[in-house]
């Protein structure tokens, strides 16, 4: 029997200055489940990753125009200034309000779709070295959205092709990463895990997995903070993680970190690959 994990309630009683640093969070432990297994609808529908799609009637489906540099090896470069082939977005996730309550949801809403071109990208505006496929968010009603059959993507990598999978939502407290901190506050909660046998990175720093919320992982690098170019700093909205369940694969099996402007959701949002 495992001991319990750590609650971060505890050290941030025990660290003055912590407080200010705790986040809600939603882990979503996602495992298979077939495309019908949430059907009939609920109203709103489950939170699920993959899966049937939802789209207003009428609306056109996303697609997707820009560069993907995996498709063009060993044909030649379209001439400058040419739009992309289009190919569809494909749904990531679908979240309802209810299973993440903490998330900045926009007055009359109740659903958030994510979706992604499943292709690499090397040239997003505003990303630096970042390698990986184009996400869109879609805030959004549920009452006036109906089941969708999206056009396949006219290309896709296959790590980024979702399998269906269902979510147990859990409401979770986030701390972040050391280097997320100030020096004497980093060497504070260091100490105090210290004397409990523990290591903060380990034990008590941001949770892993799939993820709502919270704070990210900088495992891989060290900290690099993600502007919108409005010039605020952005927030964790999404960690996509590696694995079996759903199946996909994010660089060397690490995570992609989804930001969004804390001032403008509309405003692009800001990807990070860690793997």
């Amino acid at each position: 029997m495992t001991d319990p994990a750590p609650d971060p309630a505890d050290l941030v009683a025990a660290v003055p200055g912590l407080a200010r640093y705790l986040r809600p969070a939603t882990l979503l432990h996602p495992y298979a489940a077939p495309p019908g297994a949430d059907l009939p609808l609920a109203d709103p529908p489950g939170s699920r990753i993959g899966g049937p799609a939802l789209w207003p009637v009428g609306e056109p489906w996303p697609h997707c125009t820009a560069r993907h540099p995996e498709e063009e090896d060993g044909f030649p470069r379209r001439e400058p200034g040419l739009p992309a082939p289009a190919t569809a977005l494909v749904p990531l996730a679908r979240i309802r309000a209810q299973d993440a309550p903490h998330l900045p949801w926009p007055a009359a809403t109740d659903l958030l779709q994510v979706l992604w071109c499943p292709n690499d990208h090397d040239d997003i505006q505003g990303e630096r070295y970042y390698y990986g496929p184009a996400v869109e968010l879609h805030w959004q009603r549920a009452a006036e959205l109906a089941p969708a059959t999206p056009p396949a993507p006219r290309h896709s990598a296959e790590p980024y092709l979702p399998q269906p999978c269902a979510l147990r939502p859990e409401q979770v407290l986030d701390l972040p990463d050391r280097d997320e901190l100030p020096g004497e506050l980093a060497r504070a909660v260091a100490e105090f895990a210290e004397r409990q046998g523990l290591e903060y990175e380990r034990d008590h720093g941001r949770a892993d997995g799939w993820k709502l919320g919270g704070w990210p992982s900088w495992h891989c690098t060290d900290l690099i903070p993600v502007d919108c170019r409005c010039g605020a700093r952005m927030t964790l909205l999404l960690t996509v993680e590696s694995g079996d369940d759903p199946g996909l694969s994010m660089g060397r099996h690490g995570e992609l970190h989804v930001f969004v402007c804390p001032v403008d959701l509309a405003h692009p949002v800001g990807l990070d690959i860690q793997g």
